[in-house]
């Protein structure tokens, strides 16, 4: 890459920024957006919680197969893909919208969450291609104050058009939001690995094959173990993050509206956390970053059993168990954004599926967990699993893949 090439894709940095942030807005609003409204969405669809519950978790489960779109954005260009994803994700919205019946919703959920689990790791990857690596992490850090703000403002606008406008407003809103981040990134430069990977001429279906699309190369124990350890670690800040709104029902007969301010408190924490990211690991590193991230969390999870004794130090605990788990978990794509260069959409994309199987699982252990021995199921467990993905970063992680 020349000197020019290079002070021109630095130059277009911040609009690609502001581009991308606002297109998060409108995904990771999209991706939230049955958490507080799931009743009010089952019943404009005339379904019940349950079977809607069962649909956001289809949607959810569409993500395992965002590798396949890593590998083609590893091929074609991470731009293409990206807005591909778009279309599709875009599409699911209307349909849910156009509330046209059970199966037009199904395929909805199907379409969107193809769409979401294309466009949201390919754009890491596609920013990292475009970031030199001691900006890395502030970029990304920067990128990522859309999934609070989704929480903060997405979500409190939802609740404005839901309540004023009707239940199909929002999906419509968030379908032309998807639309104009379609259009916006057609005015960006494409990018593609910063090294072209050598293909073995396989076709057809063999163990052989299946093998190479899994090979991250000459990096790949390191780059696997932070995959692995941001995937133990995901699992342990939701098995508990997903059982905690009935933790703070049962025990401390919190209601909707109260709950409502606990999640903003959360979100202003995911907020703080993403900024430090963007404000400091370029400087302190990215593997340290990501350990202290995890050494706070776990901190937290051992705490949490014994801070059970009143209501301010349960909140002060879970918000700062968001804090140290952003801060990790963030400043953990930075750190995998360097770990193979020619396979980086692979690489964010199986990280990216690997989070989600671990959130899925959640859905399981944490109600399960915390029913059968209430928080003493939550927090040595997430404990557990944050130590284990510590120790397999300490061990075998690489600052990049030099």
């Amino acid at each position: 890459m020349t000197d020019q090439t290079r002070r021109f894709q630095l130059s277009t940095v911040p609009q690609l920024l502001a581009a991308s942030i606002a297109t998060r807005l409108a995904t990771d609003t999209t991706t939230q957006l049955s958490n507080p409204f799931l009743v009010t969405i089952a019943a404009g669809l005339g379904l019940d919680v349950l079977t809607m519950g069962r649909l956001v978790s289809l949607r959810s489960l569409m993500g395992l197969g965002s590798p396949l779109f890593g590998s083609a954005a590893d091929r074609f260009g991470y731009r293409r893909v990206m807005r591909i994803g778009l279309l599709l994700a875009a599409a699911g919205m209307f349909a849910i919208g156009s509330g046209g019946g059970l199966a037009t919703v199904v395929a909805g959920m199907v379409l969107s969450g193809i769409g979401l689990s294309a466009f949201v790791p390919t754009l890491l990857a596609y920013i990292s291609a475009r970031l030199p690596y001691h900006m890395r992490a502030r970029g990304i850090g920067i990128l990522e104050y859309s999934w609070a703000l989704a929480g903060i403002v997405g979500l409190f606008a939802m609740g404005l058009l839901f309540e004023r406008v009707g239940w199909q407003a929002p999906f419509f809103v968030l379908g032309a939001g998807l639309l104009v981040g379609w259009v916006l990134f057609a005015f960006f430069p494409s990018a593609r690995t910063e090294k072209p990977v050598q293909r073995s001429g396989m076709t057809g279906f063999s163990l052989a094959r299946i093998g190479a699309f899994f090979d991250l190369g000459p990096n790949r124990r390191s780059a696997y173990a932070v995959i692995f350890a941001a995937s133990l670690f995901f699992f342990a800040q939701f098995h508990v993050l997903i059982a905690h709104g009935a933790w703070l029902q049962a025990e401390y007969g919190l209601g909707p509206a109260l709950l409502g301010t606990v999640a903003l408190a959360q979100g202003l924490a995911d907020l703080c956390g993403s900024v430090l990211v963007s404000l400091i690991t370029d400087r302190v590193g990215k593997k340290r970053s990501v350990q202290a991230g995890m050494v706070g969390a776990l901190l937290v999870f051992v705490a949490l059993p014994f801070v059970n004794v009143g209501l301010w130090p349960v909140i002060g605990t879970l918000v700062l168990m968001r804090f140290t788990f952003e801060f990790g978990i963030v400043a953990n794509i930075s750190l995998a954004s360097e770990q193979a260069p020619d396979r980086r959409g692979k690489v964010m994309t199986l990280a990216a599926a690997l989070n989600l199987l671990g959130g899925t699982i959640t859905g399981f252990s944490g109600p399960w967990a915390y029913t059968q021995f209430g928080v003493w199921g939550l927090g040595p467990v997430a404990a557990l699993c944050t130590a284990a993905a510590l120790l397999l970063l300490t061990v075998w992680g690489r600052e990049g893949d030099s």
